[in-house]
């Protein structure tokens, strides 16, 4: 049975999300500030951790970037404010696996979390006879690893952002829909008016940076998706 910890100050929330989450068969433990979050976080006594921006001591986005400097890995899903594209930008950018607007509703929260889940319990399981190396370029991505170099430098990247890479790169001059990429990455469904891909992308542009020839990686092919530059596509292998 998954143990879920939520980190939220407001009880009657916590209390309606417990009375969702028990009945899908998880075990709920209920926090309401971010010392204590952080705390009960670190221990590895939970599968995921749904945790809320605004807390009293630790904000929910300190106790994120506490989690990744400690070098946990658990999956977070961020509940942010509705309208604060900053906060979600961040949060991914610290190593969210997700985020979810509030006010959301719960069924909404227990499909994040199955969604998280599943994803990161299929990326555990997997035994690949060796680690694959995919070069585009001057990027290569080492699934072994699970690291990412760009002319020789290592790039640093979230977990969900190397699974976004790994498709981009493997699909490299082919357009890759949200959809797609929605569901291998976030390992759920695409929601209309949903930006948490378009974040992750946002993030990753960044990190790359530009192809060397004045045009960006990663190109937006407005009201589909995305792909990897055929111009940074030269030399690709795998």
């Amino acid at each position: 049975m998954d143990r879920v910890l939520v980190v939220d100050d407001d009880v009657e929330l916590c209390e309606l999300v417990r009375e969702y989450l028990e009945p899908e068969g998880f075990q709920v433990e209920l926090v309401h500030n971010g010392n204590r979050g952080f705390d009960r976080a670190r221990s590895a006594e939970h599968a995921i951790v749904v945790l809320d921006v605004m807390l009293p001591g630790l904000s929910g986005l300190d106790v994120l970037r506490k989690l990744r400097a400690a070098h946990s890995a658990i999956p977070v899903l961020l509940l942010t404010a509705r309208g604060e594209d900053v906060d979600r930008i961040v949060g991914l950018e610290l190593g969210a696996d997700d985020y979810l607007p509030k006010p959301f509703n719960p069924r909404e929260l227990v499909a994040r979390i199955h969604a998280i889940l599943r994803r990161t319990k299929q990326e555990g399981a997997e035994h690949k006879p060796g680690p694959v190396v995919i070069s585009v370029g001057d990027v290569e991505l080492n699934t072994g690893t699970r690291t990412v170099r760009r002319n020789g430098t290592t790039v640093e990247v979230t977990a969900v952002e190397f699974n976004l890479l790994e498709v981009l790169l493997h699909e490299a001059g082919r357009v890759v829909t949200r959809e797609q990429l929605a569901k291998a990455v976030l390992g759920r469904m695409f929601s209309p008016y949903d930006r948490s891909i378009d974040m992750h992308v946002s993030k990753l542009r960044k990190k790359l940076g530009g192809d060397g020839h004045g045009e960006e990686r990663i190109k937006t092919v407005r009201g589909v998706g995305y792909i990897y530059a055929s111009s940074a596509a030269t030399g690709k292998s795998a």
